[in-house]
């Protein structure tokens, strides 16, 4: 998938366990799972943004592109 999702980078430096992100943003641990995993097909402007308040971060920290092939 060309979109690369770096939540488990964000959750480390954060030191924050997927149990307490899911919480916190309102999703199950099996979404985070789906999210980090990178097999989410499409993520919800509501759950960005509740990711990005509860990481304290930019879009662009989590979601990176990432070209075919690499």
């Amino acid at each position: 998938m060309p979109i690369a999702i770096d939540i488990d980078i964000m959750l480390a430096r954060r030191k924050m366990s997927v149990q307490d992100f899911a919480d916190a943003i309102g999703i199950t641990p099996a979404n985070v799972a789906v999210l980090k995993n990178g097999r989410a097909k499409a993520v919800r402007f509501t759950t960005l943004d509740a990711i990005c308040r509860v990481l304290d971060c930019q879009p662009g920290d989590i979601l990176r592109w990432v070209p075919e092939g690499e």
